[in-house]
């Protein structure tokens, strides 16, 4: 039996999935999460093969909560979930740890193939992530700006790109306002920008935040 928890602040799209894997005789739904932090706590408890989650949460985001899982377990495979296009967020976050990246357009027994891949230590990467892999590998793609960041520095630029002050960013990542400008730096170097508003611009233009 596969122990799975879903992570996503809609409660209709919960349920929905809830509903779906129950009915698959190998998953079992042993928790639930609207944010980021909670999908935390449900980790700390243990007793979870496969974390399904989407990025885009109140409170804390999936790409926050995803470090915060690693760090914590790991082993233990998260399947993002979201609907944000595969080729905006798919390469970086496998290359940050996820397992694997399903738009939410899927179809839902692709999301049961993919649970049952990543439960068994693999990777779930669909054609079209593969491909857009296999290209910036081999130079057929030039890489977007956002795709160089590291996982700290991926994580500053989206709070930046929303708004976030440094203050509360150092707060709540529990960092010095002295680290966190340094991240700040790096981030408009790598991406050539000047300014805060450059990088919420280039988040929505890319539709990597809403």
């Amino acid at each position: 039996m596969i122990r799975v928890a879903i992570v996503d602040d809609h409660a209709v799209v919960r349920a929905g999935l809830r509903q779906y894997l129950s009915e698959q005789v190998d998953l079992r739904v042993i928790g639930e999460a609207a944010n980021g932090r909670d999908a935390v706590n449900i980790v700390r408890q243990g007793e979870l093969d496969v974390m399904v989650m989407d990025l885009s949460m109140p409170d804390q985001s999936g790409v926050d909560a995803l470090a915060a899982i690693k760090a914590r377990a790991p082993d233990l495979p998260v399947l993002i979930l979201s609907g944000f296009p595969e080729e905006h967020y798919a390469t970086t976050l496998l290359r940050q740890g996820a397992a694997g990246y399903l738009n939410k357009e899927c179809d839902p027994e692709e999301i049961v193939k993919a649970i049952r891949t990543v439960y068994r230590g693999r990777k779930y990467i669909t054609a079209g992530v593969a491909e857009r892999l296999a290209d910036t590998l081999g130079g057929g793609v030039d890489k977007l700006p956002h795709e160089s960041l590291s996982e700290r520095e991926f994580q500053v630029f989206l709070r930046l790109a929303k708004g976030e002050t440094i203050g509360h960013m150092a707060d709540s990542m529990a960092l010095s306002v002295k680290t966190v400008s340094t991240y700040r730096t790096r981030v408009m170097e790598k991406m050539s920008l000047e300014s805060n508003s450059d990088l919420t611009y280039y988040a929505l233009k890319n539709g990597l935040i809403q």
